[in-house]
């Protein structure tokens, strides 16, 4: 602590501010841009030198992404598959990890040497034999068959067996001891102790899924299963020239959610962070 200031009060150099705020305009300013120019006619977005605001603010953009796409399908669709991915990883994740946090069984070490090495296979290299398998059992063209391969990950599973790995053994001794079963165990002692964990692993879990753009577009053949990524960009695609303008207005239409989601677990979600081995 600097001399003379307060407790819980500190007085940097100033150009350590200057670089966090040349650092926040440098990660803001792609977001702001977009949100304006949607707001634009396509001319003015591609216009040298560019504008940063438009000079004939246009709603244009906004009523044709709701008038011409079947925008309430797909809304529908995003939300049921990234709210059933985030509870599917809620639940077999944190489960997985007090497992591997809490009991003796085994071949314990083998299946977190497992789930380590999956973390360090690349997603991509996996979408081919997850379709094939999910092909296999006859789920192309169904929400399950988008649902599934994302219900538990490896990063979710690690999560959380390093936030359970911080709570007392005790209380599960202890409820042992009283002939409490391990699912009541769980279910009614530990999970309730993770709820920054599980605020953490949630919106990371929605974020996922509701931008996930490549796993849908592949299983999801027919167009009442597309979902908001995948139907703005058809949609903006789906001319000889691409139309930026409802381009951006989709994107920005799909931030919004995830915005609001991490303000509202915005204190979860540092706290999750700062105690499960992820700084």
């Amino acid at each position: 602590m600097a001399t003379g200031t307060r407790p819980g009060e500190y007085r940097g150099q100033p150009w350590i501010y200057g670089v966090l705020v040349v650092g926040l305009v440098v990660v803001c300013l792609p977001f702001v841009w977009m949100v304006f120019s949607s707001f634009k006619p396509e001319g003015e977005i591609w216009r040298f030198p560019p504008t940063f605001l438009p000079e004939r603010p246009t709603t244009a953009n906004y009523a044709d992404l709701l008038t011409q796409l079947d925008f309430g399908r797909l809304a529908f669709n995003s939300v049921l598959i990234a709210l059933v991915s985030t509870a599917g990883n809620l639940l077999f994740c944190s489960m997985l990890g007090y497992a591997l946090a809490k009991l003796d069984f085994p071949g314990k070490r083998l299946v977190f040497g497992l789930v380590m090495s999956k973390l360090m296979i690349p997603g991509m290299v996996l979408v081919i034999p997850t379709f094939v398998v999910v092909a296999a059992l006859g789920l192309i063209n169904t929400y399950a068959g988008i649902i599934l391969p994302g219900l538990a990950g490896p990063m979710g599973v690690f999560m959380m067996r390093q936030f359970m790995l911080g709570l007392p053994d005790d209380l599960a001794e202890a409820a042992r001891i009283d002939g409490a079963g391990e699912y009541r165990i769980f279910f009614r002692i530990f999970l309730p102790l993770c709820k920054p964990a599980l605020a953490t692993l949630g919106i990371l879990t929605f974020l996922g899924s509701w931008n996930s753009f490549l796993w849908p577009l592949m299983v999801a053949q027919d167009k009442d299963l597309f979902t908001l990524p995948v139907g703005v960009a058809l949609f903006a695609f789906d001319h000889q020239n691409t139309d930026y303008g409802v381009l951006l207005a989709g994107s920005t239409m799909l931030v919004l959610p995830v915005i609001a989601v991490f303000l509202f677990f915005q204190r979860h979600f540092v706290q999750g962070i700062a105690t499960t081995g992820l700084k």
